[in-house]
């Protein structure tokens, strides 16, 4: 029996999902580019997206290329993307851009699906 693995990306500077699932991640916009960019002709199963992503960084540069591949009839191959962002009005306005051009887009603001793993200095999160 051939098992298929999900395909997941996670945007976001500081978190990753808690529960360990296997995903690739990009701490940065441009980092996110390009990880995107390598699924072109390809399906990637979730995308997960921070709306800040540290100093003036934010997740728009993604958006932006989900735009602009759904604007020339070539939508990237997702099946869902989830905004988890705690900004909600920036991940309301991913969401309504996104939804837009024909993406499935849920807002999980406060997901209990990502979280802040280590705390300073790589010292265990005692939250």
């Amino acid at each position: 029996m051939e098992t298929t693995e999900t395909s997941v990306v996670l945007v976001d500077d500081l978190r990753s999902f808690v529960d360990g699932r296997s995903a690739e991640v990009a701490r940065t916009s441009a980092a996110g580019v390009h990880l995107l960019d390598s699924y072109r002709g390809r399906r990637l199963d979730e995308l997960w997206l921070d709306h800040d992503l540290g100093a003036d960084d934010t997740v728009w540069p993604i958006v932006e290329v989900l735009e602009r591949a759904a604007f020339e009839d070539r939508p990237f191959d997702i099946g869902v993307i989830n905004v988890h962002s705690a900004n909600p009005a920036g991940a309301t306005k991913i969401a309504q851009v996104l939804r837009h051009w024909g993406y499935r887009v849920h807002v999980w603001s406060g997901s209990n699906d990502v979280g802040y793993l280590e705390g300073p200095a790589g010292m265990p999160n005692q939250a």
